[in-house]
Formats: C-alpha cells, structure tokens, sequence
C-alpha cells in the first residue's frame, strides 16, 4: 500500500483556528494513524504568532513527540525576525518553495490553514 502522506500549511495568525483546527488535527492525525507521514509547514504569519503566544507554541512539543514533522519557511521566518527562535523549538527552518513543490508533485495531501 502507498504511504498516505499529509502536509498541512499553517499561514493563519488566528490562535483559535490554529489550537483548534490545525495542530489539534495535525497531532490527532498522526497519533491515530489517519495519515503515515504528518508535515506540518510554518508559512507566513503563523510564524509570528509562534512566537508571540506561548500557550500555541507549548503544543509543537506534543506534535514533535507524536511524530509530526515541523517545518519552517525560512524566509518569512526570517522577515519577522524569528528564524532562530523557531530552530530552537525544534522546527526544521528552510527555504520551502521547492520542497512544498516537490511534495505536491509527490503525491502529498496538501490542506492549507
């Protein structure tokens, strides 16, 4: 059987839909096996809000435990000055243009949030 693999884009700033949509189903996909592989990519304003927000922050410890792969866009990360903070969480923190092209042409499941 192929390998299900889903990659969720976080680009929203809203710490609601981010606590309640896209890390809760991100760490729920991965523990209960929905998905094999689980990417989750810090896009855009999602990064700020990381490092602003300390109780949506605290979650990427679960998610990285669970499985889930983090992901960073470097150069959003670095325009909001948060490259290195993000690296110390934990987040893989590159330039994502090409490997998200890469995934979408891989057969991945996208869905962006």
């Amino acid at each position: 059987m192929d390998t299900r693999r889903l990659g969720l884009v976080w680009v929203t700033g809203d710490p609601e839909a981010a606590r309640n949509m896209v890390l809760m189903y991100a760490l729920n996909a991965k523990l209960k096996g929905w998905w094999d592989e689980v990417r989750l990519i810090v896009w855009g304003p999602s990064a700020r809000l990381l490092s602003e927000n300390a109780e949506v922050s605290a979650e990427l410890e679960n998610l990285a435990a669970a499985g889930v792969e983090l992901w960073a866009c470097k150069a959003c990360a670095d325009r909001y000055g948060v490259s290195d903070w993000l690296a110390q969480l934990g987040i893989n923190v590159l330039y994502v243009g090409e490997p998200f092209s890469k995934m979408l042409q891989g057969g991945w499941t996208c869905l962006t949030v």
